[in-house]
């Protein structure tokens, strides 16, 4: 039997544990928008390879001298993040959530790109970048908004109170927001499926939710293009790309 044909096989057996499960949950990560043009932080293209995140994604160099950030954030984000569409990965996702199989999206990912494909329930463990507000009097600001700023003024001041604005992301040096992930680990400990699309699983504690949903006893299925430190634990591993692997598994939940 060759790769593909296991694939296949692969495929239809968690498209049919999905059937029969009563809470799926899905995990993604940088993986699973990679697909839309969007480099992974760590990858061979990497964006930390060309900035330095303990310099532009700092939160310690961001309250000292915010226009590190805010230089990076047009050069190589805004621009990015403008252009990039949803993948096939992202509308999947939402299908199966449409034909109420999936419960929650837990992503590591700030780029909104799950809901903009459709998908009602996403936890973001590290915040969006789509959403930035004044530090001081909490006024929220779109990606739009900040740009058109930019283009006069680096770092940009909210036009409220004068305060300096941030991304609603978690910057390095912070911690993951408790109540979120507080949330994300009540997901996966209560899901009897966990489904994880484009996550290398090494950044911690998000990697811990993997190891929840499994303590508890549920299905664990891990789809991203490298091996992980969790395939050992994983039913189910497919390496390849999510966008492929995805709408195959809706199409298999639709018509077996």
């Amino acid at each position: 039997m060759g790769r593909i044909e296991i694939i296949m096989d692969i495929i239809k057996a968690i498209a049919s544990e999905i059937k029969s499960s009563k809470l799926l949950v899905a995990f993604t990560g940088a993986g699973c928008s990679a697909e839309s043009g969007i480099p992974t932080y760590r990858g061979e293209n990497g964006l930390w390879n060309k900035y330095d995140p303990n310099i532009y994604a700092n939160i310690n160099y961001f309250n000292q001298d915010s226009s590190y950030y805010w230089n990076f954030f047009k050069e190589a984000r805004y621009p990015m993040l403008k252009k990039v569409k949803p993948n096939m990965g992202h509308f999947a996702l939402a299908e199966i959530e449409a034909l109420g199989k999936l419960k929650t999206v837990i992503t590591q990912n700030i780029d909104g790109l799950h809901q903009e494909a459709g998908s009602s329930s996403v936890i973001e463990l590290h915040g969006t970048t789509r959403t930035i507000f004044c530090m001081n009097c909490s006024k929220e600001y779109s990606m739009n908004d900040v740009f058109t700023m930019l283009e006069t003024e680096i770092p940009p001041l909210c036009s409220e109170c004068n305060g300096k604005l941030r991304p609603a992301v978690v910057f390095f040096g912070e911690s993951l927001n408790p109540q979120i992930l507080h949330m994300a680990f009540e997901e996966a400990g209560s899901c009897d499926f966990l489904l994880v699309v484009g996550s290398s699983l090494v950044v911690y504690p998000a990697a811990d939710i993997p190891l929840r949903a499994k303590k508890r006893g549920a299905t664990l299925a891990i789809i991203n293009r490298e091996s992980t430190p969790l395939d050992y634990l994983a039913d189910y591993v497919i390496n390849d790309d999510s966008g492929k692997v995805l709408p195959q598994i809706v199409q298999s939940l639709k018509h077996d």
